[in-house]
C-alpha cells in the first residue's frame, strides 16, 4: 500500500465531502425539493463517514494488503454511492440509482474485508 498515496486520496475525499456539504448548505437548499435536498444530505454522510474511514484504515498496524482491498472498497463505495445520490439530487435522473446499490455493496464489502485483516508480524504483508 502507498501510504503516502492514500493519505492524497483521503485527504481529497474529505474537502471533496466538506465542499459539497456547504454547497448543499448554502447554495443548493433554495434551489432543490427536500426530497432532492434529503438524497443530497444522505450522500454528503456517506461521503464524510467512509472518507474518515479511509484515514483510519490507512493508518492500521494490519496487513498492509488486506487493508488496501478495503481502502479500496470504501473508495468505490464513495464514488458509486455517494456519487449517484449526488447526480440523482442535482439532475432528477433517476436512472443513475442503479449505481447505488453498487456502491453500498462496496462499503459492505469494505467493512467485512477489514473483519479478514490480520497483524503484519504473523502473516506478512
Amino acid at each position: 500500500m502507498n501510504k503516502l498515496l492514500w493519505i492524497k486520496i483521503t485527504a481529497v475525499c474529505g474537502a471533496l465531502a466538506v465542499a459539497l456539504g456547504a454547497f448543499a448548505a448554502h447554495g443548493l437548499k433554495p434551489q432543490l425539493s427536500e426530497a432532492q435536498l434529503q438524497t443530497y444530505q444522505t450522500a454528503v454522510q456517506y461521503h464524510f463517514i467512509h472518507a474518515l474511514a479511509l484515514l483510519a484504515i490507512i493508518n492500521l498496524p494490519l496487513c498492509e494488503r488486506r487493508l488496501l482491498w478495503v481502502a479500496r472498497s470504501f473508495l468505490l463505495g464513495i464514488i458509486l454511492f455517494s456519487g449517484s445520490l449526488y447526480s440523482i439530487a442535482l439532475t432528477g435522473i433517476s436512472a443513475i440509482g442503479l449505481l447505488t446499490p453498487f456502491g453500498g455493496s462496496a462499503f459492505i464489502v469494505g467493512w467485512l474485508l477489514l473483519i479478514t485483516a490480520k497483524s503484519p508480524k504473523t502473516h506478512g504483508n
